[in-house]
């Protein structure tokens, strides 16, 4: 219920991009020009974690088997570090993993936002592709029509970001921001004054759809994702976020409406009963046909929407948004 009334009022839409804007399944591109050996290493690491760039490289795993590591730590929103040896290893953010960088495998290695390290040292630089989530075009599109300004908020290199910001037509994102940072813009245009919808699916994103007005998290997000945000959406489309807010406007609009015809019809009738005029069957009449007359009204919302439904399931304090076409 409040999380549908704080829906109607947003004016900003901040995504994230991987797995929200995009399907989260990216295929890494660049396998065959790494080091084998680097490969199997960054994979063996990579199955320790979920983000979806760590899957991707998992896949290519040695078949002999994974690499005994000393220890494993995930260290989210930016990577994962191993110990074997004596050698740190790193894979992830390349301001975290190649903190030598400077000093060597720069010019080698590209500029690459994931890389894999050894002691500081870039050994080897992942490139992904993703395909963007169906009708995540047109949902930005129609979020814009109705007033809503949209952003794109990624930890992802700034290349990326604005080649996924060009396709969608997002003129507003910021890249290379840590879970810490996508809090820190939330919050600093809650205190501009505001009310912020974040849409996100990653265990990065927790910390701002706890922090934002009202969020959404896809299905297929994180659970610790899915129980921050307020509401679920359950198929591959965008289009849920633009007719969860359409409905929850109308929702809206219907209350008021029915609050209005309260106040008309016992304005009305109330002196009437007062001055005797009404008769206890026309009372009973009365007050059957205000019912009838506010049930149908609300009843509108029930064929909301032409071309689609929506269907909004309370359960355990959260609400799920089923989109069909």
């Amino acid at each position: 219920g409040s999380a549908m009334e704080r829906l109607a009022t947003i004016d900003n839409a901040v995504f994230d991009k991987t797995g929200t804007l995009t399907l989260g399944q990216p295929r890494l591109l660049n396998a065959s020009s790494i080091d084998p050996a680097m490969l199997a290493i960054a994979a063996d690491m990579a199955a320790h974690s979920r983000h979806p760039f760590s899957k991707a490289i998992a896949g290519f795993a040695a078949l002999d088997g994974q690499h005994k590591f000393d220890a494993v730590t995930e260290h989210p929103g930016f990577g994962i570090e191993a110990t074997d040896a004596g050698s740190t290893w790193r894979l992830g953010r390349r301001g975290w993993a190649g903190w030598k960088a400077r000093t060597g495998g720069e010019g080698k290695h590209g500029h690459g936002g994931t890389v894999l390290t050894k002691d500081g040292i870039i050994v080897a630089t992942f490139d992904f592709e993703d395909a963007l989530r169906a009708d995540a075009s047109a949902a930005i599109k129609r979020l814009n029509d109705v007033g809503v300004s949209v952003q794109m908020l990624s930890g992802d290199t700034a290349g990326a970001c604005a080649e996924v910001s060009k396709m969608l037509g997002v003129d507003d994102f910021v890249p290379c921001l840590l879970p810490s940072g996508k809090v820190e813009r939330i919050e600093t245009m809650a205190k501009d004054g505001y009310k912020v919808l974040m849409v996100g699916d990653g265990l990065n994103d927790t910390p701002a759809l706890s922090a934002a007005h009202v969020s959404i998290a896809p299905a297929t997000a994180a659970d610790i994702g899915r129980n921050a945000a307020d509401f679920v959406f359950l198929r591959e489309s965008l289009l849920a976020v633009p007719l969860a807010l359409d409905v929850s406007r109308k929702a809206g609009h219907l209350i008021r409406q029915n609050i209005a015809i309260a106040i008309v019809y016992n304005a009305v009738a109330v002196p009437i009963a007062i001055l005797g005029h009404a008769t206890p069957l026309l009372a009973a009449i009365a007050m059957s046909a205000s019912s009838v007359l506010v049930i149908g009204n609300a009843l509108r919302l029930h064929g909301f929407g032409a071309n689609a439904t929506l269907q909004v399931i309370q359960k355990v304090g959260r609400s799920a948004v089923s989109y069909s076409a």
